[in-house]
């Protein structure tokens, strides 16, 4: 692992109607609209799709880290995230991630060490333990056309 802090970089474009484009070196383009709820056409990734699928990936990812140096034996881990927006102080904004985690484990193993692992690789979680990030905002307006 690299020593930190890390860097990541996304752009995204937009126009007045249509998807946003969303893209980061090396990977492949997303296609990203509105969400159905915010009146969008339902068939892409939202923002909302994407932070709640990072909340359930990072937890595997972490997991995976976490098991390995616990030495656990693992076959797969299914994670299904539901997050909750809602309106707090006139703020729109996820006010719950429910987790459900459903591990399989080598027979051999201890089910309440592959419990403890699970809730450390939660605790451990960068993507649910930046959800209150201060956030930054940097603006540049140009006109059309330059």
């Amino acid at each position: 692992m690299q020593n930190f802090p890390h860097h990541y970089t996304a752009r995204a474009e937009g126009q007045s109607t249509g998807s946003v484009t969303t893209r980061a070196e090396g990977l492949e383009t997303l296609e990203i609209a509105a969400p159905r709820q915010f009146d969008g056409p339902g068939d892409k990734w939202s923002p909302e799709d994407l932070l709640v699928a990072c909340a359930a990936d990072c937890l595997i990812l972490t997991f995976r880290a976490v098991a390995n140096a616990s030495k656990l034996k693992w076959e797969t881990l299914v994670c299904e995230v539901t997050g909750t927006l809602d309106m707090v102080d006139r703020v729109v904004q996820f006010t719950e991630l429910q987790v459900h985690a459903t591990l399989t484990i080598d027979p051999q193993e201890n089910a309440d060490k592959a419990r403890r692992v699970l809730e450390k690789a939660e605790k451990n979680c960068l993507i649910t333990n930046s959800l209150t990030a201060r956030t930054q905002l940097e603006t540049n307006v140009s006109p059309s056309g330059n």
